[in-house]
């Protein structure tokens, strides 16, 4: 899980808000909470900031609580050795708020993170982060003070910033998610035709969301709007029951060429799979390009595409290409020991 972001001031949501100077809680000593969260590419195509995907890549986190005041954690695989193992760590500060927002604490901690989810590729790990931090903070309260499904999904989108990406890690599979009037999030699930089958190509270069982001214009045309929600509604049909349509329903009309310039090696290899008939779209806010194949024999012809372009350019060694599954399954507990 990445570990070096700022963990945005949420807005109040349901549930009950200790008072600040109200004494909190500590909870048991002695327990274990094992946690698994999948990969997520925001951003789907034209589903900019509103449709999400769930990839079989898997973060797991574990959780102790223990006697005393001391805080230890341990990073194995992505962010080892480089990412703080202190109360910044952004599993351990979002632990800590979501306890407090019970009105409990945890004064030990010992957190042990195995890492295979890349950071700042565009493949949604500052949302496991949370997504594992929540999951865990709540196992750890006693059973009459978790929060359900729901309220965990709003505290989530409200730590994130927004619910594309942590609706995925939550619930698995491809997820809308949009803002209601009263400022809460909604979600729907679409399940995902299993002839469609994801290549991903990840860089070793790294791109931030903030730098990503600031390239969007404040405005867009009327023209470039519809088109977009033309093409994000046709998403929803292609990936769930016409694979077929993926390439067309897959253009983006707002997002992805605004932002070529900041990863162009991305952008290069996006416009030339897309040009050989592939559904291929930057993931999230990039740099990470992935690809929807509709068959086996496409998911082939995709992988020897992507490796004979970056043999062509030279770039090779600094890329790496993976097939995971489509992660039909969101978040889970995977073991909780009291």
């Amino acid at each position: 899980m990445t570990t070096d972001e700022t963990l945005p001031v949420a807005a109040p949501v349901p549930g009950a808000v200790p008072d600040e100077q109200e004494r909190l809680t500590p909870v048991a000593a002695g327990q274990r909470v094992r946690v698994s969260v999948p990969a997520t590419v925001g951003n789907v195509g034209p589903g900019f900031d509103c449709i999400g995907l769930a990839l079989d890549v898997r973060d797991e986190l574990t959780v102790d609580t223990t006697p005393g005041a001391a805080l230890t954690v341990d990073v194995v695989g992505e962010g080892a050795g480089q990412v703080p193992t202190d109360e910044r760590h952004l599993v351990v500060r979002t632990i800590r708020r979501t306890l407090e927002r019970a009105g409990y604490e945890a004064p030990a901690l010992h957190l042990s993170a195995v890492n295979v989810i890349p950071h700042g590729r565009g493949l949604g790990s500052s949302a496991a982060a949370i997504v594992s931090g929540v999951l865990a903070a709540n196992a750890l309260l006693p059973a009459d003070a978790r929060a359900d499904e729901e309220e965990i999904f709003q505290w989530c989108s409200r730590l994130e910033g927004h619910p594309d990406n942590v609706a995925p890690a939550l619930f698995g599979s491809l997820v809308l998610s949009w803002e209601r009037d009263d400022e809460t999030f909604g979600h729907a699930v679409v399940p995902v035709d299993p002839a469609v089958s994801p290549v991903m190509a990840i860089p070793t270069t790294e791109l931030s969301t903030e730098v990503s982001r600031a390239l969007l214009p404040p405005s867009v045309a009327h023209a470039q709007a519809a088109a977009n929600s033309g093409r994000a509604a046709l998403l929803v049909h292609a990936i769930s029951t016409a694979p077929v349509l993926l390439l067309p329903a897959t253009r983006d009309y707002l997002h992805q060429d605004v932002r070529a310039e900041a990863m162009p090696a991305s952008a290069e290899l996006l416009r030339i799979l897309r040009a050989l008939g592939f559904a291929t779209v930057i993931s999230g806010a990039g740099p990470s390009v992935l690809t929807l194949a509709v068959d086996a024999g496409q998911h082939d012809a995709v992988v020897r595409a992507i490796e004979e372009h970056l043999a062509r350019v030279g770039d090779l060694d600094r890329w790496t290409v993976i097939t995971p599954a489509v992660g039909r399954e969101g978040a889970r507990i995977e073991e909780h020991r009291d």
